[in-house]
């Protein structure tokens, strides 16, 4: 679990604000968790061991594991079976933490959606031009594809698994800038479809398996683009069928603000 705190407390320590102490607790067990030393998935020791560690108060240290728990980075279970599991951060938990920036800047869907559509063909473009893309990318994208075919007729499922063919390509495109920064962007706009798709599929609205077939469709010619290396071809046919698929949803979006993704653990 790594040393102590690596600070020096000084004698006095009890006339440091119990704010500050949590911070520097909060502090250390960030740099553990973002650096791989506590595994996602995994509990931090229980309370009496991170009070001997650290050698400070429980409310001090109750109140770095709050912080950790408000930046998604931990999730606290409380009663007999209880204690702190690590949540690694994600696109998902990112996602949360932007969108709730858009949402106080009371930013259009509308803009988000075109955000996208200038970034996803970047990402199929770079998947296009990976040497090793029939490794790396093209069996995750076929994956994606035979669960999407499989889903036809589903309403909803058909949405959020179509959702995960675009996940994938900007997972694969081998950037980890662009792979961070516009997976954020997809799992927001992946919360905003879901939303949309429930709402059609409960009022009947939900388009027509012919309009499903279409998206597969598109998603095979992409598919095939990136496969045989044709990078600019990949970027237009992504741009083309961004600006198609995207129409449903902002068809009903008439100026709504964008709504932060629940955290990763929360219920949807």
């Amino acid at each position: 679990m790594g040393d102590a705190l690596a600070v020096e407390f000084p004698d006095q320590a009890d006339q440091l604000y119990q704010p500050r102490l949590a911070e520097m607790i909060a502090g250390v067990l960030r740099s553990r968790i973002v650096e791989g030393e506590i595994a996602d998935g995994a509990r931090l020791p229980k309370q009496d061991e991170l009070l001997r560690e650290f050698r400070v108060s429980r409310p001090s240290l109750r109140e770095a594991l709050r912080i950790l728990e408000a930046e998604g980075l931990l999730v606290v279970k409380r009663g007999n079976v209880g204690g702190a599991v690590v949540r690694s951060p994600n696109a998902q938990s990112s996602a949360h933490s932007f969108g709730l920036v858009l949402q106080s800047r009371h930013v259009a869907v509308e803009d988000l959606a075109e955000a996208i559509r200038n970034v996803e063909p970047v990402a199929a473009q770079l998947c296009a031009r990976r040497k090793d893309r029939r490794r790396t990318v093209i069996p995750q994208l076929r994956a994606a594809q035979k669960s999407l075919e499989g889903s036809i007729g589903d309403g909803a499922v058909f949405t959020s698994t179509a959702r995960q063919f675009h996940e994938e390509l900007v997972r694969a495109c081998g950037n980890e800038t662009i792979t961070v920064m516009l997976g954020t962007f997809e799992a927001m706009w992946s919360e905003q479809e879901k939303q949309w798709a429930r709402r059609a599929e409960s009022r009947g609205s939900y388009p027509a398996p012919k309009a499903q077939r279409e998206v597969l469709a598109a998603h095979q010619a992409l598919l095939h683009s990136i496969e045989q290396g044709d990078g600019e071809h990949a970027a237009r046919l992504a741009r083309s069928h961004l600006d198609k698929s995207q129409r449903y949803t902002l068809a009903e979006a008439h100026g709504a603000v964008v709504q932060a993704p629940p955290m990763r653990g929360t219920a949807t």
